[in-house]
C-alpha cells in the first residue's frame, strides 16, 4: 500500500494527515500557534512558526501511523492566505514578519492605489475590482512606505506554503493560486505577473517568485536533512497545495467548474469554480489550485461568521456557558436545543452579521453589526435562532453575486455542520439542497488528492471515487418561501443604513480623539 501526506498551514495551527491511496485516513496531528498583533488593525507571523509546525506535525503524523516511510510517496502542502508573503533577503532570511490576511495596517496605500492605479486596467487584468486592505499588494505597499531599511533588505516575498516548501526542498516556486491571491500584481488572463500592474505599484518584477507553478507540480525533493527530521525518505515529493481555501475545495472534489463551496468557521470563505473570471460583483478572484491556468477561484465570505454565535455565546450565553463546565451540554448544543422550534425569521428578527466590517461582497469597514425587530416577545432563544439566519443569509448574498445557477446542490463544511438544525436552515434560506464533508480535513484532503495527482499515484478518476460528501439535505418549499421575504429585508436593511454605518464610524473616531486629548491634558 502507498500513502499520501496533507499538510495545512492555518492561520492559528498546521494540521496534517496520512491516507492511504484507497481515501482511507489513517494519521492525523495538529499544532498550534498564535498571530501576533503588536497594534490595533494589525497581524503578522514569522515564518518560522509555520515551518516548526509543518515539521513537528508531519513527524508526528508519520509516528503516528507507523507505516515504512519508504511507502509514503508524496507530500502536498497548502496555506493560509499570506498577504503580504515572507519577506526574504538575499540570503533567503526573514526580514520581518508575514503580514497576513486579517491585518489592516494598509488602509493609506489602498487609498493611493485608488488614486493614483487605472481601476478599470486593475479589473481587466487581475480581475479584482475592489481595492482594500486585505489584498497582498497593498501590504507590501505599507512595508516599502514605512519600513524603508526593510525594503531595501528584501530580494523575494514568497506566501507561508511556499515558504515552507523552500524550506524542505531548497526550490523556490509559487502556485498560481498563491501569486493571484496578492490581488493586484498578477494577470489573470495569461497566468502571468503583470508588469505593468507592478510598474503602476512601483514595485520590483524581481520581487516576485518565480516559476509559477500549477499545485499539482512536484516542486522538489526532500533534502536529506529534512528527511532525518521528519522521519521520512530522502527525494520524498513536495507538492505545492496552494491557498488552503482553494485546496479546500479540491477537497471535496471540485474539479470542474460549476461547484460552490463554503467553508464555515469563525469566518465564512465561499467560492465558485468556473473558467472565466467573474468580474465587477465585488468578488476575490484567483486562479484555482487544480488546473490554475484553465479554471478561476471567485470567492466571497462574510469576516464573522460563525464567530457572532461564539460572540453570543460568550456575552449572552452565560448560563449555557456555566451549565457545560459543570457537566451538562455543550454552550453551543445547549443553544441550539432551545432555538430548535423558534420558526423561519424567528418571529420578526433580522441581524446583520456585520461585527467586523466587511470583505466580499459588499467591501465595506465601517459595516457594523444590528439586531432589527426586538419586542418583549423575543426570548434568548428567538436571538440565537436570528444570528445563525444571518450567517445563512450572508451565504446568500455570496451566491447571489456569482450571478449563476449553482446546480442541483452546494458544499457547505467548517464547524456549522455540527448542527443538522443549522445545515437545515442554510438549505431553506439559499434554496439549495446542502451536502457536507464526512470528515473534517478539508484542506488536508486537498493536499492529498493534489500530491496524489501530482506524483502519478492517483488520478482524478481515482480520487473522485472517494466518498467525501454525505446526502444532500434538501430546503423546504414553505419556509424558503418565507424567507425570501426575510432575506429581502436584510438586503434592504444594510443598504438604507449603510450612510449611518460611516457616519457612526467618524463619531467614534473624533470621541476617541477627544477623549484622547482629554486623557493627555
Amino acid at each position: 500500500m502507498k500513502y499520501l501526506i496533507g499538510t495545512d498551514i492555518g492561520t492559528s495551527g498546521t494540521k496534517s494527515i496520512l491516507m492511504d491511496t484507497d481515501g482511507h485516513l489513517i494519521a492525523q496531528d495538529l499544532e498550534e500557534y498564535d498571530v501576533l498583533t503588536p497594534h490595533p488593525l494589525w497581524a503578522e507571523q514569522w515564518p518560522n512558526v509555520w515551518v516548526d509546525a509543518v515539521k513537528t506535525s508531519i513527524r508526528k503524523t508519520v509516528e503516528i501511523a507507523g507505516v515504512d516511510p519508504k511507502h509514503i510517496v508524496g507530500i502536498g502542502i497548502s496555506g493560509l492566505y499570506g498577504g503580504s508573503g515572507v519577506p526574504l533577503d538575499e540570503n533567503m532570511e526573514p526580514v520581518r514578519p508575514d503580514l497576513i490576511w486579517m491585518d489592516r495596517r494598509a488602509q493609506e496605500e489602498t487609498e493611493w492605489v485608488k488614486e493614483h492605479v487605472d481601476g478599470k486596467r486593475l479589473t481587466e487584468i487581475t480581475g479584482n475590482d475592489v481595492v482594500d486592505p486585505y489584498y497582498g499588494y497593498t501590504k507590501i505597499l505599507w512595508i516599502k512606505n514605512h519600513e524603508p531599511e526593510n525594503w531595501r533588505k528584501i530580494r523575494m516575498f514568497l506566501p507561508p506554503s511556499n515558504y515552507a516548501i523552500y524550506q524542505l526542498t531548497g526550490k523556490v516556486s509559487i502556485d498560481h493560486s498563491a501569486a493571484g491571491n496578492l490581488g493586484g500584481l498578477y494577470d489573470v488572463n495569461t497566468n502571468t505577473w503583470s508588469k505593468e500592474m507592478l510598474d503602476a505599484m512601483g514595485i520590483p518584477e524581481s520581487m516576485m517568485p518565480e516559476p509559477l507553478v500549477d499545485s499539482t507540480t512536484i516542486v522538489g525533493g526532500l533534502t536529506n536533512d529534512a528527511a532525518a527530521e521528519l522521519g521520512l525518505a530522502a527525494g520524498t515529493p513536495i507538492i505545492s497545495g496552494g491557498v488552503d481555501v482553494g485546496a479546500a475545495n479540491v477537497g471535496m472534489g471540485v474539479f470542474k467548474p460549476g461547484k460552490y463551496v463554503a467553508a464555515i468557521g469563525s469566518s465564512m470563505n465561499a467560492a465558485l469554480v468556473s473558467e472565466e473570471p467573474i468580474k465587477g460583483q465585488g468578488l476575490i478572484v484567483w486562479p484555482y489550485p487544480y488546473n490554475s491556468e484553465h479554471l478561476v477561484y471567485n470567492f466571497s465570505g462574510s469576516a464573522t461568521a460563525g464567530a457572532i454565535t461564539k460572540w453570543f455565546r460568550d456575552n449572552i450565553g452565560d448560563l449555557e456557558v456555566h451549565n457545560q463546565h459543570n457537566g451538562g451540554d455543550n454552550a453551543y448544543v445547549a443553544l441550539n436545543k432551545e432555538s430548535k422550534n423558534i420558526g423561519p425569521g424567528s418571529e420578526g428578527l433580522v441581524v446583520l452579521p456585520y461585527f467586523m466590517g466587511e470583505r466580499a461582497p459588499i467591501w465595506n469597514s465601517d459595516a457594523k453589526g444590528l439586531i432589527f425587530g426586538l419586542s418583549l416577545v423575543h426570548t434568548k432563544a428567538h436571538l440565537y435562532h436570528a444570528f445563525q439566519e444571518a450567517v445563512c443569509y450572508a451565504l446568500r448574498h455570496s451566491i447571489e453575486s456569482t450571478g449563476r445557477n449553482l446546480g442541483e446542490y452546494i458544499v457547505i463544511a467548517g464547524g456549522v455542520t455540527n448542527s443538522p438544525d443549522w445545515v437545515q436552515m442554510f438549505a431553506d434560506v439559499t434554496g439549495y439542497a446542502v451536502r457536507t464533508p464526512i470528515e473534517d480535513a478539508e484542506a488536508n484532503l486537498g493536499d492529498v488528492m493534489l500530491a496524489g495527482i501530482g506524483t502519478g499515484t492517483l488520478t482524478v478518476e481515482d480520487v473522485q471515487k472517494w466518498q467525501v460528501l454525505g446526502n444532500p439535505v434538501k430546503p423546504d418549499p414553505v419556509r424558503h418561501d418565507i424567507y425570501n421575504k426575510y432575506y429581502q429585508l436584510y438586503r434592504k436593511l444594510y443598504q438604507d443604513l449603510e450612510g449611518d454605518m460611516h457616519e457612526l464610524s467618524e463619531v467614534e473616531k473624533a470621541s476617541e480623539k477627544m477623549l484622547g486629548s482629554t486623557v493627555e491634558a
